[in-house]
């Protein structure tokens, strides 16, 4: 099983049927659907008994990929919902269906009505409201006679929808409150650097550290922080033990609280945040012992301007004690993402 990592995005191989991505249509006149429930990551599926039974684990083990947070993280569970029985009424009303099936299985008829245009087997779709408002149902339309090689094949183009359609949630999610492009061009204008975050996130500067902290509603379940800093002249020699140097002395300096590095597991690679190669580092911190029990993934990366003689130092990480972290470093990973400096910052 595949297992990407912040910053990452899955590939499709060569052949999926990208070209069969239809839009999502505006769903009207849905005010008599009851109101969906359950969680974003949760997927239903509706599928013969048979046709299941012999996609089950290809399909759950191409959709419920994991990721590294604080330990391997599923992005999405897969629940086999059946057809026509009390069990299936009661999931269908739940917020993400997968609906699998050629275009004469009865309980494909619903969903496809949605679909703005045609469906040409084998073909993904998405449509909304379809048994619930606020309810997104993913559509794998595949040719009858055909269907296990229908469904193999549109497993990855599926994981790609779902893994894209997650991010473009928890982004939006994140920017419900306005990004603050008021401060974004302050910090462009005087410290020569620029980040967006939405305007819920404080921003406190001490010495030349920025920092960036989201703690609502209540510090003790949720922090979403990151910080700013740089280092000048640049120093020739510059790897992981520096890097996790340097972080240990802006944390101890400018945090308040302690944080150790776990690195039991790390994640160290490449990364390109608005077109400049920075260097990542991603593991766990930890309260000392002793300490308050807390712990949560961070990232740290090292980003060179070179015509501002900077090396900057660029540190998120999270608090979500007992909650399901991926949608929050998506977050973290966006606004880290719209850091630039030097020359061109915009304005």
């Amino acid at each position: 099983m595949r297992s990407p990592t912040l910053g990452t995005r899955p590939r499709l191989p060569a052949g999926a049927i990208l070209t069969a991505l239809l839009p999502v249509p505006l769903i009207g006149g849905c005010r008599e659907l009851p109101l969906a429930l359950g969680d974003d990551n949760s997927i239903i599926v509706t599928a013969s008994p048979e046709l299941w039974g012999e996609v089950e684990v290809a399909l759950v083990g191409g959709l419920e990929r994991t990721v590294f947070t604080v330990r391997d993280e599923k992005t999405f569970t897969v629940t086999s919902g059946g057809y026509g029985g009390e069990d299936w009424v009661r999931l269908r009303q739940l917020r993400q269906q997968l609906v699998v099936g050629s275009p004469e299985d009865p309980w494909m008829a619903r969903a496809l009505a949605k679909v703005d245009g045609p469906v040409v087997p084998p073909a993904l779709a998405q449509v909304e409201d379809v048994w619930a408002r606020g309810q997104v149902a993913t559509l794998m339309v595949v040719e009858g006679g055909r269907e296990r090689d229908g469904v193999m094949e549109l497993i990855p183009a599926a994981a790609e929808l779902y893994d894209e359609w997650f991010r473009a949630r928890s982004i939006s999610r994140m920017f419900a409150t306005r990004p603050d492009s008021a401060l974004a061009r302050s910090l462009a204008e005087h410290d020569g650097f620029w980040v967006l975050v939405p305007e819920v996130y404080d921003h406190r500067i001490s010495d030349s550290v920025h920092m960036f902290r989201n703690d609502n509603p209540d510090p003790s379940e949720l922090i979403r922080q990151f910080t700013v800093t740089w280092q000048s002249p640049i120093a020739p020699e510059f790897g992981v033990p520096e890097l996790l140097a340097w972080r240990a002395e802006v944390v101890d300096s400018h945090y308040g609280y302690p944080q150790i590095v776990d690195t039991t597991r790390s994640i160290e690679r490449r990364v390109t945040l608005n077109g400049r190669e920075a260097h990542s580092y991603q593991a766990v911190w930890q309260n000392p012992p002793g300490e308050y029990p807390a712990a949560g993934p961070f990232v740290t990366h090292a980003v060179l301007c070179p015509e501002q003689g900077r090396r900057y130092l660029i540190d998120a990480w999270l608090y979500a004690p007992g909650r399901d972290k991926y949608e929050y470093m998506i977050q973290l990973e966006q606004i880290v993402g719209s850091f630039a400096c030097g020359v061109g910052v915009r304005l």
